[in-house]
């Protein structure tokens, strides 16, 4: 057995654990169909669309008319910025639907897209409930309440909201809770 020369291999790093006890931000979990947008570099290049999981082409598959929403948006998404711009496609004909009569597309990005970052009209935000000092399980209770008194807060009106999506700023993470069987998987509801 040959003898290993350690000072040549590269050292495996740990990584950082981030703070448990750090800022969070509460968005409201859109029950819809993830969207992704992708804006090249390039304005010769197309803007493409994406699902959770694939591109999809207007017309074939195109996850309930996404593909050629951006299609038919695609001059004002460039507007993002190049990159990947993740969101919720949701609304009529999709999954709760929330009483609308039309389709959105909700940025995930809260903390690119605030209230005074100019955005495409034709984007929307998924809403801000609440930001926190930290991670405490005890105040993600106190929100689900608010939204079962107050229903969503992305259709006002809508009373069957989904539930939350918190986002913890160091660690830069998502967790998410649901106000109806958040105990299962989305496989175990089938």
């Amino acid at each position: 057995m040959q003898p290993v020369e350690y000072a040549t291999l590269p050292y495996p790093k740990f990584p950082k654990i981030p703070r448990l006890s750090r800022e969070c931000i509460v968005t409201e979990k859109i029950d819809g169909t993830n969207g992704l947008v992708f804006v090249p570099e390039s304005d010769d290049a197309p803007i493409c669309a994406g699902s959770r999981n694939r591109w999809l082409e207007s017309g074939k598959q195109d996850n309930f008319g996404f593909a050629g929403w951006v299609v038919a948006h695609a001059e004002e998404l460039r507007e993002l910025g190049p990159g990947l711009h993740h969101g919720e496609w949701w609304g009529v004909g999709i999954a709760r639907g929330y009483d609308l009569y039309e389709r959105r597309f909700s940025l995930f990005n809260v903390s690119r897209w605030t209230d005074d970052m100019v955005r495409p009209k034709c984007c929307h935000v998924v809403p801000i409930i609440q930001t926190l000092p930290r991670l405490d399980s005890a105040d993600f209770e106190g929100t689900i309440a608010l939204l079962r008194e107050h229903g969503s807060f992305a259709a006002p009106g809508f009373m069957r909201p989904e539930g939350i999506v918190v986002f913890h700023t160091q660690g830069r993470v998502l967790f998410k809770k649901t106000l109806e069987n958040d105990e299962k998987g989305k496989e175990e509801l089938v």
